[in-house]
């Protein structure tokens, strides 16, 4: 089985729930405050190996007790934290989450995970990867560092997933580094200027997709499912989704992308991997909190023969 490597972010998320988000000025009361473990990277590395791959994290959070406890829990799920930097130059990063109605509004201050420079991202991997392994990557990190990892590691000849998340103007040559490009239906719509809402547009975006140079395309669309491109025949599959009472959508999308590098580094195909995926992040929103809403291996598995 290959090793998931994930370069990414650590956020120590801090989430209230309420009936409705504010409005400006205005200050309401909340309910079920949850204090856990986030950040996209750290979420993702957490559901690759919950969901049992081999899996080393490469990132930074400070020196502060939101930083030891966030490096805690990664190595108390297995995960290779050699590569995980704790730096005085910055505070661990925080994520402000405000739950409403089953979705969520958040504020991110990326404090450490801006700390790695380019040099620091390609050293980290030539210690850590071998071609064949899973790298994933997102963008919540410095931007160069964030680039210049994904390009590494396609040269040292890893698998990339890339999820381009939050959406930001990203270099044309971005994509021709990508194996998998896995994004939400509101980022498709930041790069494509489509909104993928039935098959017409999703097959546009795809489209567009393909032109700047995407293979492999994953687009998530909640609770309508999610659809894959592969990028050999550029037939689209369409994914249901599993039909779930959503307590909190936080890390839904992490532990999809997380669970699809899982499947993919067991030798599951892109569909079947996107499969696995779908149910895993069902399993994730049904309960409060980022990471401590990501199902185990033993979970999905119920899940999928139920």
């Amino acid at each position: 089985m290959s090793r998931v490597i994930v370069f990414g972010s650590l956020n120590m998320d801090l989430s209230i729930a309420c009936d409705r988000p504010p409005l400006a000025g205005e200050t309401i009361t909340g309910r079920d405050l949850v204090m856990g473990a986030g950040g996209k990277g750290a979420n993702q590395a957490v559901a690759a190996a919950r969901l049992g791959a081999r899996t080393c994290m490469i990132g930074a959070v400070g020196t502060n007790a939101f930083g030891r406890e966030l490096s805690g829990g990664l190595a108390a799920d297995g995960i290779d934290t050699r590569e995980l930097v704790c730096t005085g130059a910055a505070p661990t990063g925080i994520a402000l989450i405000v739950r409403s109605g089953g979705d969520n509004r958040i504020i991110v201050e990326p404090g450490a995970n801006h700390v790695l420079t380019a040099e620091d991202a390609r050293a980290a991997l030539d210690r850590v990867a071998q071609p064949g392994d899973i790298f994933v990557t997102q963008l919540e990190c410095a931007l160069d560092a964030t680039l210049a990892a994904l390009a590494h590691a396609r040269a040292m000849g890893l698998a990339t997933i890339f999820n381009p998340a939050p959406a930001c103007p990203l270099p044309d040559d971005t994509w021709g580094y990508v194996d998998v490009l896995c994004l939400n239906e509101t980022e498709c719509a930041a790069y494509t200027g489509v909104l993928p809402e039935d098959e017409e547009t999703v097959a546009a975006a795809m489209a567009v997709l393909a032109e700047l140079g995407a293979g492999n395309v994953v687009i998530t669309r909640g609770a309508a499912g999610s659809d894959v491109r592969d990028a050999r025949s550029g037939t689209i599959h369409h994914i249901p989704a599993r039909m779930v009472e959503a307590v909190d959508t936080t890390a839904a999308g992490d532990t999809y992308v997380g669970a699809l590098a899982a499947a993919l580094a067991d030798g599951c195909g892109l569909a079947d991997a996107a499969h696995r995926a779908t149910f895993a992040a069902a399993l994730a929103v049904q309960a409060a909190g980022a990471q401590a809403s990501i199902p185990t291996l033993a979970q999905l598995e119920a899940a999928l023969d139920a």
